[in-house]
């Protein structure tokens, strides 16, 4: 795992700011704080800041060079198909054990399509100077980010934003149609950023740059994926099968691997096929205990955790770490991302570090074998649409009389939000259901462009892959890469697993929802595992007591942030909206934690990011927040 970065000359001309590759560096150094390299000639220079997973000497630090000199190549990331590849191309003089370098003989074989050819997790830079071309590459679900830019002729790249807006050539300027598509979902689609000059590599993608052409080949389609013809006990031991073998991989390690548990299936089946690929010590577990009962699921993983034998570690989050991790992940974090799930994430991996520098997180289980309540939600709302207008009306005003709960996910708050979307189009009502919600606080003339065209869903399997190709990838991910990189650690997904992923795809939805259960056939999977109380039990997932923290510890930031002045002199969102939904969420009337949430982390990256636009006035704070 790294940070990598670098600067390419499209041109003849030489390297413009040569001098500015320790910075990028510097900035990225939390990425990898392991080892340090740099590879510079005179038109393209790459880095790379190492953490040291697997091959720790210091010749597998990177950049690697070809033997003739004349391709250099970065990775941030794992390769799990390295040592077929490496049996494949036995003849390359390579100079490490490092499953990356395999990369280079694949690249000189088959250029820039063998790259489709990798299974992991992986943001991959290679300067062909022959070609005169820079290949920019991510994985198929995007669990490793990579970003770009152009200025004065040259094209820069980084794993994080901060290290390109070094670039003096760099404008601040925001992308306001990303804004709308961040105060409707919580992030930012790619291949936009914050940042109008900034972009990302698309997931599932090579792209190759050089002074004639811009060319993108896309190598992974998840909606072209061929339906497989399975039935119950043939899928589940695919499945059974699939996953063992992905968890087996992502073990691959030189340094300690942990796992991060929540209670839930998802996590604790990992915990348990880990813990059998684990050798000598018992793992280590890591779970957060929220002092907020309601949020808090310590209780389920300490089981989990107690029947493994694991060393298993309880994290506090409680309003005063919480502000810390606050603090830490607006001052770090150049992307706008309103998951306050970050904060716990970032508190868990802080601890992790102190004993493992990998751990095994549950990513992508949600979407791709269909875990989350509102796709029961989506089955469910065309029956509400057939019930007569009066007694739809009489359904909503009777939710309407629920008082609000500030606590985690009670029946009150799903009934109405499930009621007040039920009778729109499936895409819509997901949005609904799913989103901040704080589009609608956007100022007149700011693009209301929250989609790409082609997005559409109109099933519950549309919207499943919807969310893989969104949410995931867009939101999860990043939350989880930021998180854990912010200190120094690796998280391993097992189920985006490349053969795994492509197995959950191909399945019909009855293999993922049946009646009221959700992520039925991964359930049947760990029922073997797993106690059944634990496997059944409604799912709650990760989240963070926001609504009273906006009230409590953070209420004097959240009224200097979102103060009526500021926002009118940013011309980004209505003063008298914004005002209109803190009065609200106050007083009791409703509960408004997410959309309050997204303008409150929008204000702070403004601020640490685009002083120029946050409209701060003489009260302006230069710097990330102080713990409430």
């Amino acid at each position: 795992m790294c940070g990598i970065y670098g600067m390419v000359a499209l041109s003849d001309k030489p390297l413009a700011h040569p001098w500015l590759l320790d910075a990028m560096g510097k900035s990225l150094r939390h990425r990898g704080p392991d080892g340090h390299g740099v590879a510079v000639g005179p038109r393209a220079a790459i880095g790379c800041e190492r953490l040291r997973v697997v091959d720790l000497r210091e010749q597998a630090d990177q950049p690697f060079v070809d033997p003739g000199g004349g391709v250099r190549m970065a990775c941030n990331g794992e390769i799990y198909n390295a040592r077929d590849l490496r049996r494949r191309y036995r003849d390359y003089p390579y100079r490490s054990r490092s499953d990356v370098e395999v990369i280079l003989p694949l690249y000189l074989d088959r250029g820039g399509e063998g790259l489709a050819e990798l299974d992991g997790m992986f943001a991959v830079a290679i300067w062909d100077e022959g070609a005169g071309a820079l290949i920019l590459a991510r994985d198929r679900a995007g669990e490793k980010p990579l970003f770009y830019c152009r200025a004065g002729g040259e094209l820069w790249f980084a794993s994080e934003v901060q290290t390109l807006l070094l670039h003096p050539g760099i404008s601040r300027e925001i992308d306001e149609t990303a804004v709308s598509q961040y105060l409707s979902l919580g992030y930012v689609l790619e291949p936009r950023t914050g940042f109008r000059d900034v972009h990302k590599i698309e997931a599932g993608t090579y792209a190759r740059f050089s002074a004639g052409r811009d060319e993108v080949t896309r190598y992974w389609w998840p909606e072209r994926i061929a339906a497989a013809d399975l039935e119950g006990a043939a899928a589940a031991r695919s499945l059974e099968s699939l996953l063992r073998c992905a968890v087996h991989k992502q073990m691959i390690a030189d340094v300690p691997v942990g796992v991060f548990v929540s209670g839930g299936i998802d996590s604790s089946l990992l915990a348990v096929l880990a813990s059998r690929e684990a050798e000598g010590e018992p793992m280590h577990t890591f779970v957060a205990r929220f002092a907020e009962h309601s949020y808090d699921e310590s209780d389920w993983a300490a089981i989990c955790a107690r029947r493994l034998g694991s060393r298993h570690h309880e994290v506090l989050v409680d309003e005063r770490a919480l502000g810390e991790a606050l603090a830490a992940v607006t001052g770090a974090l150049a992307e706008p991302l309103a998951d306050p799930a970050i904060l716990p994430t970032y508190l868990l991996a802080r601890e992790a570090r102190r004993h493992v520098t990998v751990v095994l997180s549950g990513e992508g289980a949600d979407e791709l074998f269909g875990g989350y309540p509102t796709y029961l939600g989506h089955r469910l709302a065309p029956r509400v649409a057939a019930l007569p207008p009066w007694l739809r009306r009489l359904l909503v005003a009777g939710a309407g009389r629920l008082p609000a709960s500030r606590r985690k996910v009670t029946l009150e708050f799903l009934v109405k939000r499930f009621l007040a979307a039920a009778e729109k189009p499936c895409l819509e009502r997901h949005l609904a259901w799913f989103g901040v919600g704080a589009s609608g606080l956007v100022m007149n003339g700011l693009p209301r462009q929250p989609l790409p065209p082609a997005a559409a869903c109109d099933d519950v399997a549309g919207v499943m892959l919807f969310d893989y190709c969104t949410y995931l990838r867009d939101g999860l991910l990043v939350k989880n890469d930021r998180a854990t990189m912010l200190n120094s650690l690796e998280a391993r997904a097992p189920f985006l697993d490349r053969d795994l992923s492509a197995f959950a795809l191909s399945l019909a939805e009855r293999h993922k929802i049946r009646g009221l259960t959700t992520k039925w056939l991964l359930k049947e999977v760990a029922a073997d595992w797993l106690p059944r109380a634990a496997v059944y039990r409604r799912k709650r997932g990760l989240s963070v007591p926001v609504a009273g923290w906006i009230d409590g510890a953070l209420r004097a930031e959240v009224d200097r942030l979102l103060e009526p002045r500021r926002l009118a002199r940013q011309d980004l969102l209505d003063p008298g909206g914004v005002q209109a939904l803190l009065a609200a969420h106050r007083s009791g009337k409703a509960n408004h934690a997410r959309p309050l949430w997204a303008l409150i982390v929008l204000q702070y990256w403004l601020e640490r990011w685009v002083p120029d636009r946050a409209g701060g006035g003489p009260e302006k704070r230069e710097c990330a927040p102080t713990t409430p």
